[in-house]
Formats: structure tokens, sequence, C-alpha cells
């Protein structure tokens, strides 16, 4: 048994851990629980530790894809996919966090093998992907390979890192994909990271817009229903709740520090932010990458499923009204 002590979780202005732009404020949250590793040995592989062993196209094959706008939009970013099952005449938007030359939070895996935010939030999206458009929904994504959203410009990356003007610029480029795409949901899909000891999943929502009901339900069933699979496993993941997104984030710059709220989620601000989603969403962060038992698990193909079937039980359950 291991005990988890009092949590410290790093998220950005639009989501998790920005490395690319060396952003390292964090945020004290409640503390963890006990936890047991009973379980992982019988459900994890822990030979899929590595980054290159992730999956490139998810559950079965995506299909083939319509550009939202070809010119806005990096390739392979903002991809709109008719549904397989059916047609709920609904769309979800999906944001696998990261991408490119952010590759969001490094982490280690119980076996010593490195693990990227970036690769692990876009297999569990395309998992995701699948399982929606099994549903009957179409379901756009923000990016289908290992790249920013946003094309990028030269003020948007200094050194081959973002600058905070890339940072900002690219996770408003999402929210504008979710706004062009019409969709009538949106999920962000991010991993966390902190200390050593740190560890627990954490959905956060935005309670300062019209549709504030909307994002608290949505993402009361996205915690609810991906934690509860995870924990099903055995796995023990310590519950940080459902939280606000002005008691999450991390700011790149003074004016990210002032707006206050995660991008992907939050409100328009004059000046700042003109273009913001304009549908109930949800931001998870279901594991610490800096955590090695946390990490094994978002690194294996059993954990991406477990956690994008959720998230696809979740997505739906909402849609339904339920």
């Amino acid at each position: 048994m291991k005990l988890r002590g009092s949590g410290v979780i790093a998220l950005v202005a639009g989501g998790a851990c920005v490395a690319a732009a060396g952003v390292a404020a964090l945020l004290i949250f409640p503390a963890g629980f006990p936890v047991s590793h009973a379980g992982l040995g019988q459900a994890v592989s822990l030979g899929r530790a590595s980054g290159s062993d992730m999956r490139a196209t998810g559950s079965g094959s995506p299909g083939t894809p319509q550009a939202i706008d070809r010119a806005l939009f990096s390739p392979g970013a903002c991809l709109a996919f008719p549904p397989t099952g059916g047609d709920q005449h609904k769309t979800v938007f999906l944001d696998a966090g990261h991408g490119g030359i952010d590759p969001g939070a490094v982490g280690t895996t119980e076996s010593g093998a490195s693990v990227t935010e970036s690769t692990v939030n876009l297999a569990i999206e395309l998992d995701a992907l699948a399982g929606l458009r099994a549903r009957g929904y179409r379901v756009v994504v923000s990016r289908t390979e290992n790249t920013t959203v946003t094309r990028l410009t030269p003020g948007d990356t200094d050194g081959g890192l973002l600058t905070s003007e890339g940072v900002h610029n690219d996770v408003a480029a999402r929210a504008v994909c979710a706004n062009m795409a019409k969709a009538n949901v949106l999920v962000g899909i991010y991993m966390d990271s902190g200390e050593p000891w740190n560890a627990g999943c954490v959905t956060g929502y935005d309670q300062d817009r019209a549709f504030s009901a909307g994002n608290l339900r949505l993402a009361s069933l996205v915690q609810g229903d991906v934690l509860g699979a995870m924990n099903a496993q055995g796995w023990g993941i310590p519950n940080e709740g459902v939280q606000p997104d002005t008691g999450l984030g991390s700011a790149s710059d003074a004016a990210a520090e002032n707006y206050g709220h995660l991008m992907l989620l939050g409100p328009a601000e004059a000046g700042y932010f003109e273009t913001p989603s304009q549908m109930p969403g949800a931001l998870i962060e279901p594991l610490f990458l800096t955590d090695p038992f946390e990490a094994s698990i978002a690194a294996s193909a059993h954990g991406q499923q477990m956690i994008a079937q959720a998230l696809t039980k979740a997505i739906g359950q909402y849609l339904a009204g339920s």
C-alpha cells in the first residue's frame, strides 16, 4: 500500500502542464488517499509504456475525415468524422491536449520507460472517437497526429518551444474548431503532473458561463464514470473531484493570470480571448504522469481504453439527458 499525500496539481491556462512554455506555477489541492496497487498486474501491460508503442489510429479505423478548415488549422488537426452506428444528429468535440512541439507533461512508468502526455492524450481521444461514432455521434477531434492545432507563425515559437503567444493561440484554436464544428458538447483530455507523491483524477468546469449548469453536469458525469471505471480495475486512483476552472491552472504570462480561467472552457475577455467555446464543456486529467504507478496505467493500451470507454459513456449520458 502506498500513501499519497497532499496533491499539487499543475495545469495550464488551457489544460495541463505547459512544458514548452516553461510554466511552473502550481496550485494546492486537497489531500489524497491511500492507494493499493492490487490488480494492476492483471490488467495493465507495462510493456506498452514507451511512447513509440502508442496506437496511431485508436480502436478500429477512423474512416475518412472532413477537414473543418484546411487553411486555418494544421494538417491532421480539426477533423470531423461521421457516425458509424446510426445517427444521433449531435456532434461531440474531443480535444487531445498539447501536441507537436508541445509534448505536455513527461513521466516515467514503474518499468522505467518514458511516457509523454501529448501521446497518451491522443491515444485516448482516438479510442473515444471510435466509441462515440459507433454510438451514432458525429465527432470532431482537435488533432489526429502529433501536431499543434493552430498553424504556427514565427511569433508562436522561440528556440523550438511555444511562446506564451503560441500557447494562447494553440488553445484558442481548439475552441474555434469546436465552434466551427457546431459541437453540442466539448471534452478536453489531458494528464496531470506534480511532485512524485501527487496522484489522482480531477475534472474542471467553468461556472461563469451561461451554460454553467450543463458544464457542471457534464464534468460530474465525466469524473464519476472515468474514476469509477479505473477503480473498478482495482487501481485505487484518488478522487480529486470536480473543480471550477478558476481554481485550476497556471499562467504563461500576466495576461493569462489575469484571465483566471482555462481557455478551453472559459468566457470571452476583451483584448485577450475573443473566441470562447460556445457549448457545455469539461476538461479531465485522470492520472498523474509524474506518479510511476499512474504513468504505467496512462501508457498502457488497457488504461487508455478504460478511460476512453468511460468518456464515451459519460458523454452519451450527458447528451441523452440522463
